[in-house]
């Protein structure tokens, strides 16, 4: 067993897992934070990313001990009960989900990049969601929502192409 301690969401966390435990298992399991989902558990679909450090990561392909000391933020960190992140917001405004399966890694690839880039090209956008497969849009409504949640975090006025 091996003793691991996270900032997971602005929280310290720890526990004592297998060292074969990958970081969205001991998300998940031991730390009941189910949001990232396991997908194909080969870093293929990035159902499970999560932001580790400011980057963007395929959870199921990173060791909980590797994770050790660093900061983590999950789906779960970015909203409050009463207040949802503006990505959260305009995904819902533009009717970017249908599932929801891929959703919050996608949001989390999302806000990786929004942190990086405040002001993304649509092709960076795309290089962004290239490690998030949904199977249930066309990607256009994200990257509609991902504009539009950008304008907002520069705080500058919104428009709707519809």
């Amino acid at each position: 067993m091996v003793t691991v301690t996270i900032n997971v969401n602005g929280e310290k966390r720890t526990a004592s897992v297998p060292p074969e435990t990958t970081l969205l298992r001991l998300l998940r399991d031991d730390f009941n934070l189910t949001g990232s989902k396991l997908g194909c558990d080969v870093g293929d679909c990035g159902a499970c990313t999560v932001i580790v450090d400011g980057k963007a990561v395929n959870s199921c392909l990173m060791l909980a001990a590797q994770a050790d000391g660093r900061d983590v933020l999950t789906i779960e960190g970015l909203a409050t009960m009463d207040r949802l992140h503006p990505i959260q917001k305009a995904f819902e405004k533009y009717a970017s989900l249908q599932c929801g399966f891929c959703g919050p890694g996608v949001i989390m690839s999302a806000k990786a990049l929004l942190d990086e880039n405040p002001d993304p090209t649509v092709q960076e956008i795309r290089d962004a969601l290239g490690g998030n497969l949904c199977r249930c849009t066309g990607y256009v409504k994200m990257i509609e929502a991902i504009q539009d949640a950008a304008r907002i975090l520069r705080d500058e006025p919104v428009e709707i192409n519809r």
